[in-house]
């Protein structure tokens, strides 16, 4: 059995060296040193920064260690990674700061708000201010006249791909979330809702719950989209079974955050999770999870990705929190096991990252072991109330 607080606090300290530059937080190695090859991530950067504002809150580190690095994340948010002469965050930039991909992406503007948001909570210097201009950009650029998200745009933030993704459609809900709870704006909560209400009380339910995660500027899914790139690290062919597991505990939130909430929330994740399980558990005769699935069920990527485990150990222990019934806490000590048994790095540190179809450690699709976001929040988020968002329980 796995010891959520001593597993947080060795994550938290596997994940100090990515601090190494004042531009943000580096990619890690297998060994968690930064990795010279990857230029220095505003999604790892928030992402990183989101996860020592919890470790401060928690004291997972000595002293004010913790809060040293999320203030590093915050200033890096306010500095080298944010583009000061047209607005928004580049996707990336060097290690001294200069831009490398200038694209605008709605992925990473999403974890920008959710760094934010756990810094305001945490007390950190300057994050109600980051916070501010996040939600503002994110209002202005990346939500259509529907409220669905814009999934990326170019440097000028005017223009853009003939792409909407639920990639990170998934992930604005997470950040709308944490700032609706962090502000005490409840509009955050209902923009999250609006969105999960048409991707999976609309989308995912008319497929059967194999989300399509592509589609056109119209929402129209393009169910073939990324066929010849089956093992896309953001982008992948077909059903993402971790993604379904992912929306499954994001929908409790939702449940226990917005008020009068509609019946479909707990319906439609149970039913997320059950697919998941269904189509991703074991699918191929192996412990664990695929990575992805077609439209007929059978499995297309048999990679065992770290963060899927994660996903579902939190949904599975969300979904035991909401219903109270036994089956959800038995699925969550299956796959703390399969975790400690497989995943957890005794030896250089942190989870691998990804394993091969045996559970053999792997890097075809992710190498190293580029942030520990997942594998921090899932032991919290499986043992810990629905709502408020972390942040503001610990806070």
């Amino acid at each position: 059995m796995i010891d959520p607080d001593a597993e947080c606090r060795r994550l938290a300290g596997f994940a100090r060296p990515s601090a190494a530059s004042s531009a943000g937080f580096w990619w890690l190695d297998e060994f968690g040193r930064p990795d010279p090859a990857e230029p220095v991530h505003t999604w790892i950067t928030a992402r990183m920064t989101h996860v020592f504002a919890l470790a401060h809150l928690r004291g997972d580190l000595e002293g004010e260690e913790a809060a040293s690095l999320a203030a590093h994340g915050i200033r890096a948010l306010r500095g080298a990674l944010r583009d000061d002469e047209l607005g928004g965050w580049f996707a990336s930039v060097s290690g001294e700061g200069e831009p490398v991909n200038t694209l605008k992406e709605a992925y990473a503007h999403a974890f920008v708000v959710l760094a934010a948001s756990s810094g305001v909570a945490a007390g950190v210097p300057d994050a109600d201010g980051l916070l501010d201009e996040a939600l503002a950009v994110m209002l202005e650029h990346f939500l259509d006249d529907s409220g669905r998200v814009v999934d990326s745009l170019e440097r000028d933030l005017r223009s853009g791909e003939g792409y909407r993704g639920a990639n990170s459609s998934m992930h604005t809900v997470e950040a709308f979330l944490a700032a609706g709870d962090v502000t005490g704006d409840a509009v955050w909560h209902q923009r999250a809702l609006a969105i999960a209400e048409h991707l999976i009380h609309g989308v995912a339910r008319s497929h059967g719950y194999d989300l399509p995660e592509h589609f056109g500027t119209d929402w129209s899914p393009r169910l073939d989209y990324n066929a010849d790139r089956p093992g896309d690290p953001f982008r992948p062919y077909g059903c993402t079974p971790g993604h379904l597991l992912e929306w499954s505990r994001l929908l409790l939130h939702l449940d226990a955050s917005v008020p009068e909430p509609p019946s479909w929330l707990v319906e439609d994740a149970r039913a997320l999770f059950d697919r998941a399980v269904e189509v991703g558990w074991s699918a191929d005769g192996e412990t664990g999870f695929v990575y992805t699935t077609s439209w007929d069920g059978t499995p297309v990527t048999r990679l065992r990705l770290h963060w899927v485990v994660a996903e579902a150990l939190a949904a599975a222990g969300a979904l035991h929190t909401r219903t109270g019934e036994a089956v959800y806490d038995e699925w969550r000590l299956r796959f703390e096991a399969y975790v400690e048994t497989y995943l957890i790095d005794p030896d250089l540190g942190s989870w691998h990252h990804e394993l091969d179809e045996h559970n053999r450690p792997s890097h075809v699709i992710w190498h190293g072991k580029p942030d520990v976001y997942h594998a921090y929040q899932a032991l919290l988020l499986a043992r810990m109330p629905l709502a408020p968002v972390l942040s503001v329980q610990l806070g």
